[in-house]
């Protein structure tokens, strides 16, 4: 069996294939979508090799949303007709859902908030909060697609996108919590 090579050149003047094969600009708002998903994924990875799931279920759910981003990437990554076409997953009502029980759940356990906190603390929350800032921009690159593309991506999809930012930031002071490490209060 031949091994397939990674590389193919076809991309080596600027353009790339959508799902249904598409040839369009890399530079093209759907790819730029679907590469910040990718970097938040990857952020996210960065978070789970730092800390042991076993210890703290909280953290289980990383992997849950790793597997909602690729979703999310496909979406973005294919016309709405190919969608169908090509029986693309998507996302439902109950993965929100997933994400707000998980939120409130974490949320619970924290001292309620009163200032403004500074993104610092454990290595593993501050890596978080990258997470929470890149969630921020796929959201508003998210928002400028479907403003000119509308009825184009699900709109679960733009829900859940805005869940993420509000997971990692109540994940990010759980972590500190974890670790007994005081939030810093913005000074103004």
């Amino acid at each position: 069996m031949t091994k397939s090579r990674v590389y193919t050149g076809t991309g080596d003047k600027g353009q790339t294939s959508l799902v249904g094969g598409q040839r369009v600009s890399k530079a093209d708002e759907r790819i730029d979508l679907y590469g910040q998903v990718d970097e938040l994924n990857s952020w996210i990875g960065v978070v789970r090799s730092y800390i042991d799931e076993s210890q703290h279920k909280e953290y289980e759910f990383l992997s849950v949303i790793q597997n909602h981003l690729f979703t999310i990437g496909s979406i973005f990554a294919s016309e709405q007709s190919d969608r169908v076409k090509y029986k693309l997953p998507t996302l439902i009502e109950n993965d929100l859902r997933e994400i707000e029980q998980q939120i409130d759940d974490i949320d619970a356990r924290l001292d309620p908030l009163k200032n403004f906190i500074l993104p610092t603390g454990t290595n593993v929350a501050s890596y978080i909060h990258i997470c929470r800032t890149v969630a921020r921009r796929v959201e508003r690159s998210l928002v400028s697609f479907m403003e000119a593309h509308p009825d184009d991506i699900p709109f679960v999809i733009e829900s859940y996108v805005n869940r993420l930012s509000d997971y990692f930031f109540v994940l990010g002071r759980y972590e500190n919590k974890l670790n007994n490490v005081k939030e810093e209060i913005w000074k103004a």
